[in-house]
């Protein structure tokens, strides 16, 4: 294996680790800002059930990012390196800025921005792409529709109960429920990297036919865990204090409701943003209490965030792309 080889997947590797890192804020901000769990609880509760989703959910996302949304005759190793730099820029800025982007849509973005500023329009495949820019307008909506009528259920079924005694019981079921989310965190976010880093060894032809190797997937999980570990503290306050504010019923809520929609889309093979599916579950449990308990402002910020994630990171990878091709890297 080239050194060019192993320096790129080092740097997809650390793209991996910055998503474990940047959307730690999913996985803990709810289970941290109800105080069911420390911080440093949360992360590795979190960090734990990110790998054990290694064990039980497929590939099926790794294989339509690795090929399902780019031409794969036209990816090489700079292609790569470039996408992922562009995605890796937006990781960090949207960070610094404490906004809950996707990491996902940064990478689809970079990799075909680049992808595009090599080859032309022409290596985007649309049925890939059709079924990724839907779901970035399905996957919060039905999290706030889901997030909305579970609260809404709940509020029903425990309408006799003291108010007390819900909050003991759903204390210890946010448990549960954070862990479910981290193994849809875990297998939706792992296995975009997964697909990258098999779509370079393919086209370098260290796989003779496209599929993503065990040790790819291990590796790759065991990655993100320990970006979640090292957490993301800036993103925890917007997401779990600064949209609405939550008890620990409303945390199992928005938790169930996230796990639902993320791990039915790995199981189906379609690469939706963790980040989206929270925040539009915390949004809908946060309006069962009333519309203004949502602090839409914030939500319009994050919305503009979210819209100019792909562009924003594909213009990155692209002139990227066009250094490392005039600098002969």
């Amino acid at each position: 294996m080239t050194h060019l080889v192993l320096f790129v997947i080092l740097v997809a590797l650390l793209f991996d680790f910055l998503n474990g890192f940047h959307d730690a804020a999913n996985s803990i901000a709810t289970v941290v800002t109800t105080r069911v769990l420390s911080p440093m609880a949360a992360v590795a509760w979190a960090a734990f059930f990110n790998f054990v989703a290694a064990f039980g959910f497929g590939v099926a996302v790794a294989k339509t990012i690795g090929k399902g949304m780019i031409d794969v005759s036209a990816v090489d190793t700079r292609v790569i390196l470039a996408g992922l730099a562009g995605a890796i820029f937006w990781d960090i800025v949207t960070w610094w800025w404490g906004l809950p982007t996707s990491s996902s849509h940064a990478l689809i973005g970079g990799f075909a921005g680049a992808a595009v500023a090599k080859a032309g329009i022409g290596v985007l495949i649309p049925a890939g792409w059709i079924k990724t820019l839907i779901f970035i307008v399905v996957a919060p909506s039905l999290g706030l529709a889901l997030g909305f009528l579970l609260m809404l259920s709940i509020y029903w079924i425990c309408r006799r109960a003291s108010p007390s005694r819900v909050d003991k019981v759903f204390r210890r079921l946010q448990l549960v429920s954070a862990a479910f989310y981290s193994l849809g965190h875990g297998t939706n976010d792992a296995q975009k990297t997964m697909g990258i880093i098999s779509s370079l060894l393919f086209s370098v032809g260290y796989l003779k036919e496209f599929r993503i190797p065990f040790q790819v997937v291990l590796l790759c999980h065991a990655v993100i865990a320990l970006g979640t570990m090292a957490g993301g503290w800036r993103i925890v306050k917007t997401m779990g204090m600064r949209i609405t504010k939550l008890r620990p019923v409303g945390g199992f809520c928005a938790e169930t409701a996230g796990a639902m929609i993320l791990i039915g889309t790995a199981v189906g093979g379609i690469p939706v943003s963790t980040t989206h599916t929270i925040s539009g579950s915390i949004m809908g449990v946060g309006a069962i209490q009333r519309f203004s308990a949502v602090r839409w402002g914030v939500a319009g910020k994050i919305l503009w965030a979210w819209i100019l994630t792909i562009p924003a990171s594909a213009l990155v990878a692209a002139i990227t792309w066009t250094l490392l091709r005039l600098v002969g890297a």
